[in-house]
């Protein structure tokens, strides 16, 4: 299948319409069908399903789909790399983080510094309450970001870091006297309120909207930062599930961390805007795949009582499309 072909088929596949695919590669209708035609052909097997007002991808279109979309975006960014690699990558690279996700990357930054020397890596803080308006302002050109994120204009690229989950609960409370937490001892405590900007699937990967018995938990006071979420907590206001990074960064007199043994662990990965082509942010992807140096550890510190398992770098994977 030449390329220009499977470009055919990845707009068919996306529009589901022979008349708007033509439109949008900028060809005849009839060339699209052909091409279509001659696909089935050498395959053996129906791609699409077509009736007189549908059109759908078969069993084995998906799977094609799929297949053919990733290899697409490795060949786009293996070309990328080229020309970066053939006019030097230099310039500053801007990276939205969460809390202490700067500090937990370091490794990562120095790993792709030591390839890049003419390059810099500029860390911009991001809120929680509107996790992917930097990127869309095009104020960074990556972002770190635990998943999943499932938006149609971002790229999900290698995860850097998997970790476990900690309840960060206020030190005078009952629950400050265990030892650790399920999900299900959420009910009748408050969490913060991250606000509309959120999407909710992102938010309820960290905070469910029900425990595993279907009891809803209770949303209380709005809060834009990992700070503004501390701050609730030691006055008492709400408890909050945590990265289990955050026990190392943000010990303090009013919070107790207890381990939440029934959570499942956080990947935290590079996400980037599907638009950008940058050779610097793809360098930086690279980076986190090949790099077999940035290796956590979780040292957790003490503030009242910190406990919880152990957190550790993730194997590094490539991304698709989100």
């Amino acid at each position: 299948m030449e390329l220009r072909d499977v470009d055919v088929f990845l707009a068919l596949a996306d529009e589901l319409h022979f008349g708007r695919t033509a439109e949008r590669l900028h060809i005849s209708q009839a060339r699209v069908s052909q091409v279509i035609r001659k696909q089935e052909r050498a395959i053996g097997a129906a791609l699409f399903e077509r009736t007189t007002r549908t059109v759908r991808l078969t069993l084995i279109g998906r799977r094609l789909r799929d297949d053919l979309s990733h290899a697409r975006d490795m060949f786009q960014e293996a070309i990328t790399r080229a020309k970066g690699a053939a006019q030097g990558l230099r310039g500053t690279l801007r990276v939205g983080f969460l809390g202490a996700m700067g500090h937990e990357i370091r490794p990562l930054i120095e790993e792709f510094r030591s390839h890049h020397p003419d390059s810099e890596v500029e860390l911009v803080e991001s809120r929680l309450s509107d996790p992917f308006g930097l990127l869309r302002a095009d104020e960074v050109d990556a972002q770190i970001l635990w998943l999943p994120v499932q938006e149609p204009d971002l790229t999900v690229g290698p995860v850097v870091l998997t970790e476990g989950r900690v309840l960060a609960v206020p030190a005078e409370s009952d629950l400050a006297r265990l030892v650790s937490v399920a999900w299900e001892e959420l009910d009748g405590y408050p969490v913060a309120d991250l606000g509309g900007l959120a999407p909710s699937y992102w938010v309820e990967a960290l905070v469910p909207r029900r425990t595993p018995n279907g009891r809803l938990i209770k949303r209380g006071p709005t809060a834009r930062t990992l700070q503004e979420v501390l701050a609730l907590i030691a006055d008492g206001q709400i408890v909050s599930p945590l990265h289990q990074h955050a026990t190392r960064y943000f010990s303090h007199p009013g919070i107790t961390y207890l381990p939440i043994h029934d959570a499942p662990s956080t990947q935290w990965a590079l996400v980037w805007s599907l638009t950008n082509r940058s050779g610097l942010v793809h360098a930086f992807a690279q980076a986190a795949r090949d790099s077999t140096a940035v290796r956590g550890r979780a040292r957790p510190q003490r503030g009242r009582h910190v406990a919880g398992p152990s957190a550790g770098w993730g194997g590094y994977v490539s991304g698709g499309s989100a």
